[in-house]
């Protein structure tokens, strides 16, 4: 298709030729010194085309002539600019293979190279690159003083180069990671805290300061970091669920006394307080403090919707319970039973509907929740050995010796 249209192009061409130079009457005359010459018009226009292209070819010539060490200066700069360029990938191999010696040595070249060439000094981002990856290979060399000596050169190109500010996030990521694996939190939080506020709330970033608050032992900060995460989808739900919960736990064991542990309470975000094992962690805390009735009230909203809840969620909250039922009134009695009735397999219901009825005086009904706790093979051998001696206990206050070295053997054997 292309060679037709060029051959319609050729005759239109040699059309127009023969119309426009087909007369040939013309004339041209030159005068010099006393001479003349006659041209056809058509002779004149052609020697004047064929003058031009030759003028234009020989400034052509020229221009490349003169240009010749330019052109050399170029090439050598490019073939400087590929070598370094390999360098800085063959460098990023070697530490991606953890060939991290090799990895300097190959920075070392490329930065050996970057000072021979003062053009390729313009370049801040490849600079900063190479000065983070010397960094990164002295780091995994154990080499503290080499690493940091590369950081802060890197920082400081970032600074004043203009392109390579961006690279400055991923220097103080790089420097807080390097803060964890040393153990140095606290270290690492400063570092956090220096990022801009969009790098702060990038996922890696969270990720890094919850590893440092736990580190640190700041629990109530590293909750508050999980959340964070858990919203931006930084951990599958399951995942997130279960963090969230021994985050706030551990929240809930920096508390030494009743008052600071209803500070801690009240700091917990509402999800925290809805959850089961957080609730029955934090009221067994209160009771242990002798406040057993407002670890009770913390404890009573879950029981009033036992049925969204979870069978291990209804035991949390049942062994918290017994640890609470000290001065309990009957009030709770109707929620108890109708849970007892409704699950009647699972022994920390009956348990601690057991304990509560005993707390209440009502020793016949205690006693044949405690049996049917005590008899439940499901329930761990501590439960079942404290329900026995309960119920041992209660046979020592009615007087019946008998069935009080029962239970007591029962529970010596219950395995």
């Amino acid at each position: 298709m292309r060679g037709v249209l060029w051959l319609v192009l050729l005759f239109a061409g040699a059309a127009v030729a023969a119309l426009v130079l087909g007369r040939n009457d013309g004339l041209v005359s030159l005068f010099w010194a006393g001479w003349r010459v006659d041209l056809s018009l058509n002779l004149f226009l052609l020697i004047m085309v064929v003058g031009c292209v030759l003028v234009f070819g020989l400034l052509q010539t020229l221009h490349r002539l003169f240009d010749l060490p330019q052109r050399a200066r170029r090439w050598r700069l490019a073939q400087r600019d590929r070598a370094a360029q390999q360098l800085l990938r063959e460098s990023l191999v070697d530490l991606w293979s953890a060939r991290y010696a090799r990895a300097q040595k190959a920075v070392q070249r490329l930065l050996t190279l970057n000072a021979k060439t003062p053009e390729l000094q313009g370049d801040g981002g490849g600079l900063v690159l190479a000065h983070l990856m010397a960094a990164e290979a002295a780091h995994r060399l154990q080499d503290r003083a080499r690493r940091q000596e590369q950081w802060e050169t890197a920082l400081r190109l970032c600074a004043s180069h203009a392109e390579a500010r961006s690279h400055e996030e991923a220097a103080r990521l790089m420097a807080v990671g390097w803060a964890l694996e040393d153990r140095e939190p606290l270290h690492a939080l400063r570092l956090l805290a220096e990022l801009p506020a969009g790098a702060a709330r990038r996922t890696q970033a969270l990720r890094q300061k919850l590893q440092a608050t736990r580190m640190a032992e700041q629990p109530f900060e590293a909750l508050r970091t999980a959340r964070l995460l858990s919203k931006h989808q930084g951990f599958r739900a399951d995942v997130a669920q279960s963090l969230l919960r021994s985050l706030a736990i551990e929240v809930l064991g920096t508390a030494r006394d009743a008052e600071q542990l209803r500070t801690v309470w009240l700091k917990l975000d509402s999800a925290d307080r809805r959850d089961a094992f957080v609730v029955a962690r934090a009221a067994q805390s209160m009771a242990s403090y002798g406040a057993a009735g407002e670890g009770r009230q913390w404890l009573r909203p879950l029981f009033e919707r036992l049925e969204a809840l979870t069978e291990d969620e209804r035991a949390a909250l049942a062994d918290a319970l017994i640890h609470t039922c000290t001065g309990i009134k009957a009030d709770w009695l109707p929620l108890l039973e109708r849970a007892q009735a409704r699950w009647p397999r699972e022994g920390r219901l009956a348990m601690a509907l057991g304990q509560v009825l005993a707390e209440l005086q009502l020793w016949g009904k205690a006693r044949q929740m405690l049996l049917t706790a005590a008899e439940d093979g499901r329930l761990d051998v501590a439960a079942r050995r404290r329900a026995w001696i309960q119920l041992a206990d209660m046979a020592k206050q009615a007087d019946d010796l008998t069935a009080q070295v029962e239970f007591l053997e029962r529970a010596a054997r219950a395995s």
